[in-house]
């Protein structure tokens, strides 16, 4: 009956355009936020934070078997800016409720479509998009409050934590990195046409930095400096060419690329790369280089 006078309290406030307590007195549970980004895709949790204060928190605070706002006061929401696997299942860009049934050893976690609502009041299971299952795992350092952490597990994934009291579940979010990079890559270029340097450049580089299809990154590079010839985009050509075995023409092109910044009295943020790349590839060379010829 508390709970259900709490909640109806809540939502008469709420219809009526004000805070419960008009945001004058602080919460016992306070609000958090916390996100990631993986590759371009952000993951962010929104939450309120209770606190163990002396009481047993697992199988009598927050009992096993129940639906559980995973967290306290509204419900715990997780959002995700591009289309996602969670524990391997798609899921779409957009906000959720996360809820979740803890067990003694192994919870089931709930991503409902929901995700504006006050703890589990109007939960309804025919909303939830997944539910999955992870082990729950003790841990020897005390969390006095409910704290969750989102960490990269690799350059296309990462790890969501909650730890309270003694106790920690994980479940990994991850991302099609490079499906997504990909077709975004090709929509800017197709945008771009023949008027925009940048994105050739910046896609050759892309190509450059993953180590994959270095053929076609020169392409790009060679096309955005048809485009606008500069020290950036001939920089990245240099680099490609370099790492295709052609060391001779990848010395001569970042030559130019230095030769043509110091015209522009470009700043020694751009210039004191180009030097200290043309010298260490000069060194790797037992200190020959071949340098273009001058115009």
């Amino acid at each position: 009956m508390k709970r259900l006078l709490v909640a109806v309290l809540f939502f008469g406030a709420t219809l009526c355009g004000v805070e419960p307590d008009g945001g004058i007195f602080p919460k016992l549970s306070p609000q958090a936020t916390v996100s990631q980004t993986i590759g371009t895709t952000t993951v962010s949790l929104e939450y309120h934070r209770p606190q163990v204060r002396g009481r047993k928190v697992w199988g009598e605070l927050v009992p096993f078997g129940q639906v559980w706002r995973t967290g306290a006061n509204e419900a715990t929401t997780i959002k995700f800016s591009d289309q996602v696997r969670v524990n391997g299942q798609v899921v779409p860009a957009g906000t959720y409720a996360l809820f979740s049934i803890p067990g003694p050893e192994q919870w089931t976690l709930i991503l409902n479509k929901r995700w504006r609502q006050f703890g589990t009041f109007e939960y309804q299971p025919k909303e939830d998009l997944i539910r999955f299952d992870v082990k729950s795992k003790l841990v020897k350092e005390h969390s006095e409050w409910l704290t969750y952490e989102v960490y990269p597990a690799s350059r296309s994934s990462a790890y969501v934590d909650l730890y309270w009291e003694k106790l920690r579940i994980s479940f990994l979010v991850d991302v099609d990195v490079e499906a997504m990079v990909t077709a975004r890559m090709k929509r800017a270029m197709s945008r771009a046409g023949e008027s925009d340097w940048k994105i050739f450049a910046d896609a050759a580089e892309y190509f450059l930095e993953q180590e994959k299809e270095l053929n076609q990154a020169l392409i790009w590079a060679e096309k955005s400096i048809r485009i606008q010839e500069n020290a950036a985009n001939l920089s990245v050509k240099a680099r490609v060419l370099r790492a295709i075995g052609q060391p001779t023409q990848a010395y001569q092109t970042l030559d130019k690329a230095l030769r043509i910044a110091r015209a522009q009295n470009a700043g020694g943020p751009v210039i004191g790369p180009i030097q200290a790349a043309l010298e260490q590839w000069k060194k790797q060379n037992g200190g020959a280089a071949v340098v273009a010829p001058r115009k």
